[in-house]
Order: C-alpha cells, then sequence, then structure tokens
C-alpha cells in the first residue's frame, strides 16, 4: 500500500507562528528561538588562514571566514552574537533583526553566544521602538559544567 504525500495530495501543510522570546529567556544548551534585536556594536574578529594540509595542492583553498562578534539586545538585557560570513553584511550599527532558529552556543564552556546557523535565519526588519537594556549584558555571566552523579534507577 502507497502512502500520499502532502504535496502530492494538494494539501498545505500550516505554518506554526513564531514564539518571539526575550534575551533575558534565554538559557544554556538551548536552541529555536526567534528575537528580534538590535545591533548595539559590531566588532570584526581577525580569523588567520591557517593551511589545510589535507586539500590537494591543486585546488583553491577555501577563503578565509568572516566573523564578527555583534553585541545585541532587546529591552530585557544584551548578549553576545556571533556572525559568520554573509551574517556579517547585515549585523550593522543601530539595525532591527529578526533571528529565526538562534541558538545558544556555549563560549570557552563558561559563558553564553547566540549564532544562527544553516538552519536558522537573520531578516532585517524596520527599526524598533524600544531601548536597549545595556546593564543586563547575559554573556558576562559565567557558567560551570557541573557533572551530576548517577543515582540509578532503582
Amino acid at each position: 500500500m502507497a502512502t500520499k504525500t502532502a504535496a502530492s495530495t494538494g494539501q498545505v501543510t500550516a505554518k506554526r507562528k513564531p514564539v518571539f522570546v526575550k534575551v533575558e529567556e534565554l538559557k544554556p544548551g538551548t536552541g529555536g528561538h526567534t528575537l528580534i534585536v538590535k545591533v548595539v556594536e559590531t566588532t570584526p574578529v581577525n580569523t588567520s588562514q591557517r593551511p589545510n594540509r589535507a586539500r590537494s595542492l591543486l585546488s583553491r583553498p577555501a577563503p578565509p571566514a568572516r566573523i564578527a562578534e555583534c553585541l545585541v539586545g532587546d529591552e530585557t538585557g544584551t548578549i553576545i552574537f556571533t556572525a559568520r560570513n554573509e551574517q556579517v553584511d547585515l549585523m550593522k550599527h543601530g539595525a532591527t533583526v529578526i533571528l529565526r532558529n538562534a541558538k545558544i552556543v556555549m563560549f570557552k564552556r563558561t559563558t553564553m553566544r547566540l549564532a544562527v546557523d544553516k538552519w536558522g535565519r537573520i531578516e532585517v526588519t524596520e527599526p524598533s521602538k524600544f531601548e536597549v537594556k545595556e546593564d543586563n549584558n547575559l554573556s558576562l555571566v559565567e557558567y560551570e559544567l557541573v557533572t551530576v552523579p548517577d543515582q540509578g534507577l532503582n
């Protein structure tokens, strides 16, 4: 018995409305966040191109990755967003952006950073009316990895 897919039956799957979160709600190890934030500051990160010995001598080397650390925030707080390659061009000072499917990445295993990988999207939108609360920077909070002993399932 063959199963029919939604595309073959002409049915359209309804998209879920995004649930927007505030910066202060972000927690370590979480993802799938949609936020509206304002870019407070953008700092390019110097990335040195290291030779990749696994590449063939005949192939062209990959261009070095462009990375910028951007302080972004909303009316509840700020966090550092790591922009990569074409994302860097969107993260201009004062711009308001929507970060879709953003995730929290732990930097040096102790501090939170926000990132959007290939499964997410960044959209520049109309300027926001909120004032960024700059005195609540979540990237300055240090976390400690704690291992919990296995209690067993007795």
